[in-house]
């Protein structure tokens, strides 16, 4: 019986026998196309990419997430993974069916010549173990891509979202906001700012301590991420072809062999170092279940030394002018000293601009800092610091904001209440969340700024802006950290799913 004729029980299989088995098929000169995802739902476009897949190789193995991520820290799918399995099995054109907690596990159990994720979602690291394996990638085609499967209607999506969507699609198409996401793929952008090393310790509590009145916890793993501008560029870097950075490491607990391992091979990253000085870390001890911060520590040195301030003001005199546009993420940690801040103000780039509150700097680093942007992108209570004003319309201080720095367009983000965009020739437009589901807010806004700052570089509408930004938003919220990036393929299917009510309301 050929393999896609067994019964689907029959071609559910654990991942460990499942590799030993396909090293026979490999040795007699068969290929094999690998799928990995959780595919809660058997939508048309996912079959499609999955029989496209089968086309390019003798033999197709498709792995599924578990039902409980493996470090318990993500939400469970919507369907078990017995009937998810079930459901994939009975495709024709599906060979053999596992289940691996990570894509990384399954790549290097199956060591498949093919591998094909329904919505190319490719972490950094991902990329590199698939080209270190010599694994060609075959993503979603256009017309096939998979949808991001949540129908307009579904728990996860806020009421405001239909209104909002119900207008935008009477002036924008689906086309339309696709074709300024081509436009952002030729601009050159550079991000400047501070590396952060992101550290999760999860644990488990047990309670309160025998001898003190602290709370004692069981060490369960850790997980790192890049974070800070690395995030933001690896994220740029899914929708742009030229991203670069320019950031400091420390000498002193570097982690450079970490952060070049993270970054995505399409980023030109330039590093200067800071003798005796640490690279950022924060770690966060984290409850892994229900997943909850406890508190954060941060490893870091305030002060950049003189010297090194310099080669950084020299370096950016020559890097800035080979690029189109500049974003500064300025999270207040020293790097960016008033020198360097006035050489950005002034380099006659288009100019991006997100100033971030955290513990470490909270009311002193504000956006007035810098004397000139194009585009602004903070959170309101950001913007409130900077106006050191708890209560006024919103509106006014954007205004207010956009004259002070001449700058065109800007966008504060609003937390549940999605994001507020401006734009000194049409005015306001208000952009509600397109998601209820939150796992991590870290990273999210990260990912907005690296998507809407190259949108408002090309000249994008600021509507459309907010509207791709809330969708790489509602992506990245949805995942711990800065564990994946959102991928262009991923980001226009998140987009599709959203504008074409028509295409919900025939397959719902």
């Amino acid at each position: 019986m050929h393999r896609s004729a067994l019964p689907p029980a029959d071609k559910i299989r654990p991942l460990d026998a499942l590799g030993v088995s396909l090293g026979e098929d490999r040795a007699a000169g068969r290929t094999v196309a690998l799928a990995h995802g959780e595919f809660p739902l058997l939508h048309v476009a996912a079959i499609r990419h999955l029989e496209r897949l089968k086309r390019e190789a003798d033999v197709l193995v498709v792995t599924l997430t578990p039902d409980a991520d493996p470090a318990g820290t993500a939400a469970r799918p919507l369907f078990q993974q017995a009937l998810r399995a079930e459901a994939v099995a009975s495709l024709q054109c599906v060979d053999f069916v596992a289940v691996a907690g990570f894509a990384s596990d399954a790549i290097r159990a199956i060591h498949p010549t093919v591998y094909g994720p329904p919505e190319a979602m490719l972490s950094p690291a991902e990329t590199a173990l698939l080209a270190s394996l010599g694994v060609r990638v075959v993503a979603p085609s256009r017309n096939g891509r998979v949808p991001a499967l949540i129908p307009l209607h579904s728990p996860s999506i806020p009421p405001a979202a239909d209104e909002f969507l119900g207008r935008f699609v009477s002036r924008y198409t689906f086309d339309a906001v696709a074709g300024w996401l081509e436009k952002v793929r030729t601009l050159k952008v550079l991000f400047v700012g501070e590396t952060i090393v992101d550290e999760y310790q999860y644990c488990e509590t047990m309670g309160k301590s025998g001898k003190e009145p602290i709370l004692a916890a069981r060490y369960l793993s850790t997980e790192k991420f890049a974070g800070g501008v690395l995030s933001t560029a690896n994220q740029a870097a899914a929708v742009c072809d030229h991203v670069g950075i320019v950031s400091i490491l420390g000498t002193q607990d570097s982690h450079e062999e970490f952060v070049r391992e993270r970054i995505d091979p399409k980023v030109d990253a330039t590093f200067l170092y800071a003798p005796g000085c640490r690279t950022i870390l924060k770690r966060r001890i984290v409850e892994v279940y229900p997943f909850q911060k406890l508190f954060e520590v941060y490893f870091m040195d305030p002060v950049v030394p003189d010297a090194v301030a310099d080669a950084l003001l020299a370096r950016l005199k020559t890097v800035v002018p080979r690029y189109d546009a500049v974003v500064v993420t300025d999270y207040g940690h020293g790097m960016l000293t008033p020198a360097v801040v006035d050489y950005l103000s002034g380099c006659g780039k288009f100019l991006a601009v997100n100033t971030q509150t955290n513990a470490a700097n909270q009311g002193f680093n504000t956006v007035s800092k810098y004397r000139r942007a194009d585009y602004v992108c903070v959170s309101e209570k950001e913007l409130r610091l900077e106006a050191r004003n708890r209560s006024t319309d919103v509106r006014l201080l954007m205004t207010a904001a956009a004259e002070k720095l001449g700058c065109e367009r800007i966008l504060v983000t609003r937390g549940g209440e999605g994001c507020l965009g401006y734009h000194a020739g049409d005015g306001f437009y208000a952009v509600p969340p397109f998601t209820n589901r939150i796992v991590d807010r870290v990273g999210a806004g990260d990912a907005l700024l690296a998507v809407s700052a190259p949108c408002a570089a090309v000249g994008a509408p600021m509507e459309v802006i907010g509207l791709v930004g809330n969708a790489v938003g509602a992506r990245a919220v949805e995942t711990v950290g800065n564990r994946s990036v959102v991928p262009r393929d991923g980001l226009l299917s998140q987009i599709e799913s959203l504008v074409h009510f028509d295409h919900w309301l025939t397959t719902r």
